[in-house]
């Protein structure tokens, strides 16, 4: 495995909520479990500090990054420029998976399978750019997704019930495109989008305001 390869494969632990927001990552235990070197694990590891996925810390060592509301916030920002532009651009959209993974989401969350209905709400959004057809938009968007859960695995501790509102999103969106109307798909999801990203940076100020001076 190349460090390409393993830095993909944390990646994706991370997106997957594999990975807890500031985990300890000793390299003989990440590289054994990689089935890598401990120089192809540092190779690894300094591409994902360089996303912002891992973080270095004094006499902890590299430990995996705990994002909090502002920075969530400022993901969906990012997120806000590539997705609905994705969506209107993107030819290559398989409607019949897309309206499948919907209704798996539904599903899972009638059975109260939080965690499985936050992989599912990542894979609709991944599945939404990778239409684009752009490996180095699918390859940023796998970058921010990761952060994104990472940042959620906080927030939805304190919220319950975070990852289900989103289906119902996720749904109207699916239905547009299933009409044809990717103009007002790419709209609806633009308004989803940016109405969370105010609700993340209200979040944020009240972080800020209950942090000791």
């Amino acid at each position: 495995m190349r460090a390409s390869e393993a830095a993909d494969t944390l990646r994706r632990a991370a997106s997957a909520g594999r990975l807890r927001p500031g985990e300890r990552l000793p390299e003989e235990r990440a590289a054994a479990h990689l089935g890598v070197s401990r120089n192809t694990l540092r190779e690894a590891f300094a591409a994902l500090v360089a996303d912002g996925i891992l973080v270095r810390e004094p006499h902890r060592g590299v430990v995996v990054a705990a994002p909090g509301a502002a920075d969530v916030a400022e993901i969906y920002t990012a997120r806000l420029v590539i997705e609905p532009a994705a969506l209107r651009l993107g030819g290559g959209l398989d409607e019949g998976r897309l309206e499948a993974l919907v209704a798996r989401a539904e599903a899972l969350r009638d059975n109260g399978e939080l965690d499985a209905v936050a992989d599912a709400n990542q894979e609709f959004h991944r599945m939404l750019v990778a239409a684009a057809g752009s490996r180095h938009l699918d390859r940023e968007m796998g970058r921010l997704l990761a952060l994104m859960r990472l940042g959620f695995l906080r927030i939805a501790a304190a919220v319950p019930g975070f990852h289900a509102r989103f289906v119902a999103d996720n749904r109207a969106v699916a239905d547009l495109v299933a009409a044809g109307d990717r103009s007002g798909a790419a709209a609806l999801l633009e308004s989803q989008l940016a109405r969370t990203r105010e609700l993340l940076a209200g979040r944020a100020d009240g972080e800020r305001a209950s942090t000791p001076a």
